[in-house]
């Protein structure tokens, strides 16, 4: 890979700040029970109800944003969804998901961590006794998407799930009930059997017979195919398993982060901006930076659990580097009709959805790198 400059503090800040007003513009679209959709449209995102799996990352935005600045906007537009959030488990509105993790962690918990409402904490638990139902106890997994006995997707796991285990490991501390835990050590340890393979690259999904718990076979879903490797997916390993170090202590969780880690580096373009598949390293595919301001949080937290000092300096210093590129030529300040903050993301390449335009996660994680970096505090998982 080639070697941008790092960034400096004043650029840092300044990248901050853009991302800071981006969200505090966007309060009155996303408001009243609207938020951003998944992936903009002609780098706009179109306004829709709490109904989808990436509702939390508006809410992490609007927390992130009141951190840094202890505007009361954002954490009255923060406080206002709590209701819709509430809602949607009450009436079981889009929960057939195990991502239940990235809508809760980032809206309620975050709300909890930072005012210490009660009713934000028992909304937090309530999505973690939803999530346990998914869990499928011969096989040891938190089904990803559907009805349990939906044959198309029962006892399908997928690598993004190593980011909603982060729920189930809270509950237990918040509750002391141990089923949490142990359904969460059970899913990942399935995950690390399964979906990593013997070359450090990743399935996307991977099905198992939930009757006899039988691990059957690894496939894609927003991959080029089953053989290649996701850059997203990737991107989630990573950040997943440096997270379930810091809730297990478990050593082959930072073994299997590092492995993945490697292979992510090695198959990076010039600027460090990963294709939306690392089987693609140059010509004309699209980039995701998405997938690229993940990798950059599940470096740092990587780096930060390690006590070698050549493996924690590599990875921290390439996660600065491809924060770098992204501050620097992939953000919408050459884009200003846009009401997102990165440019040249991919949401579902296979299904043509969101491609080469801003994803809210891809703008979530942006903001929660620049403010680890300027902060070294600014997460909530």
């Amino acid at each position: 890979m080639k070697q941008p400059v790092g960034l400096t503090e004043e650029e840092l800040r300044d990248a901050f700040a853009y991302a800071i007003e981006k969200t505090r513009a966007n309060i009155p679209t996303f408001s009243g029970g609207w938020y951003p959709a998944p992936a903009s449209v002609g780098n706009v995102y179109p306004r829709i109800p709490n109904n989808e799996w990436t509702s939390g990352f508006w809410n992490g935005m609007l927390w992130l944003a009141y951190l840094q600045t202890k505007d009361e906007a954002f954490r009255t537009a923060a406080e206002n969804t709590l209701a819709d959030y509430r809602k949607r488990l009450d009436e079981r509105i889009a929960t057939n998901t195990h991502d239940l993790g990235f809508l809760y962690i980032l809206s309620a918990k975050a709300q909890y961590l930072i005012t210490g409402n009660e009713e934000a904490k028992d909304t937090v638990l309530l999505a973690a006794d939803l999530l346990m139902e998914r869990y499928h106890p011969k096989a040891g997994i938190i089904q990803a998407w559907g009805n349990l006995d939906d044959p198309a997707q029962r006892g399908r796991i997928i690598i993004d799930c190593l980011m909603n285990l982060p729920l189930l490991f809270w509950a237990t501390e918040i509750t002391e009930d141990q089923l949490y835990r142990l359904a969460a050590l059970s899913h990942l340890d399935r995950t690390r059997e399964t979906i990593i393979r013997e070359d450090d690259t990743t399935f996307h999904t991977f099905y198992f017979d939930t009757k006899s718990g039988k691990p059957l076979r690894g496939t894609t879903h927003q991959g080029y195919s089953d053989g290649s490797c996701w850059a997203r997916g990737q991107a989630w390993g990573i950040y997943g398993l440096a997270l379930a170090y810091g809730y297990t202590g478990d050593p082959g969780c930072l073994t299997d982060a590092k492995r993945l880690a490697n292979y992510f580096l090695d198959h990076l373009p010039e600027d460090g901006v990963c294709y939306w598949d690392l089987i693609f390293t140059q010509g004309s595919e699209e980039r995701d930076s998405s997938a690229a301001t993940i990798a950059v949080q599940g470096l740092h937290l990587l780096a930060s659990h390690l006590d070698d000092d050549s493996d924690r300096q590599r990875y921290a210093h390439q996660a600065d580097l491809i924060l770098s590129s992204l501050v620097r030529g992939y953000t919408t300040r050459t884009v200003p009709e846009s009401n997102g903050i990165l440019l040249h993301a991919v949401y579902h390449k296979p299904n043509g959805i969101g491609v080469d335009e801003c994803n809210i996660w891809g703008d979530y994680f942006y903001m929660e790198a620049l403010g680890m970096k300027l902060h070294s505090a600014m997460t909530f998982w």
